[in-house]
This record gives C-alpha cells, structure tokens and sequence, in this order.
C-alpha cells in the first residue's frame, strides 16, 4: 500500500480513506477485470447461427482485449490464490460466465459437426488458457503486428477444437 501510495503522490494511510485493505484493493481489481471483460464481450460484434464465425470472434476479441490490459490480465490470472473464500468465490463465479460463453460456442460447433473436440468444456479451458498467454510475450516493437498475431492465435485455436474440414 506504501508502493501504491508513493507512486500517486499522497500518504499510505490516505489510500484507507476509499480502500479499507488489500484485499478490499485486490478484489476490486479482478472484479472490475472480470466484469469489463463480460461487458466488452456481451458488446462485441458477432455473428449469428455461424458457430465458427463465433469461435474466431471470441479469439480474436480476447486477444485484442488482453493485449489492451497487460497489468490487469496479470494481476485477474496470477493472484487468485491471494483472495479470501467469499472474494474467490465472487470471481470464479465471473469466470465461469465468461468461460460458459466460449463452452456454448463450442457445442453449439460440436453440434453442427464443425469441430471435433470430444470435450468442449475442457477445450474452452484450454483455448482460454493460450489466448491468454498472448500477454506475457507480444510486444508491439516485436515482429509481428497485433492483426497477424489474432491470425496465428485464431489458426491455433482451430486446431486445439480440432476443426473439421
């Protein structure tokens, strides 16, 4: 709380006049994470009755999304285990939301035999998990563009559902 104080220029016991502790700070970090990220989702364009079309949009919007907030995905990923049960219990439920999105996608995929993944929960676990990473190293001053890094990201996301031709 010193760091956070120091870095906005006032006292460390200023911070407890809006923020009572550091749980209090930490939950309402990943909870504003959590919930930007379903609004911006529910927000997105994206197509309807086209589950692939779908599919490419929730890859590409995740990686457009967590490229934008680097310090945010890392402290919403990363610091889980820091929460007490109730604050957990809080976000995990956010997560869901956001994880059941990509899971309705891809059994609606399965569905209509466009995909192959004999368990759409645990591929959404997983596809989330990798577009995630995307975070950690890509830096715009590297080789790629962020377009051609959503096209790498969107080629293996189809081969993780394992796509049917």
């Amino acid at each position: 709380m010193r760091q956070i104080a120091g870095d906005v220029g006032v006292q460390a016991g200023a911070l407890y006049n809006y923020i009572p502790d550091k749980q209090t700070l930490l939950f309402n970090l990943m909870r504003d994470h959590m919930e930007e990220v379903l609004e911006a989702w529910d927000a997105e364009p994206r197509p309807e009755n086209d589950p692939l079309a779908e599919l490419e949009a929730f890859a590409r919007f995740h990686v457009r999304f967590h490229l934008e907030r680097r310090e945010a995905v890392f402290i919403a990923y990363m610091e889980l285990r820091n929460l007490e049960a109730d604050n957990l219990s809080d976000i995990l439920a956010l997560r869901k939301a956001y994880e059941t999105a990509l899971i309705d996608i891809l059994v609606r995929a399965k569905d209509a035999g466009l995909i192959a993944t004999s368990n759409p929960k645990v591929a959404a676990f997983a596809v989330i998990a990798m577009l995630t990473g995307v975070q950690t190293w890509f830096r715009d001053a590297g080789g790629l563009s962020r377009e051609a890094v959503e096209d790498i990201y969107w080629e293996m996301t189809l081969g993780a559902v394992g796509k049917v031709d």
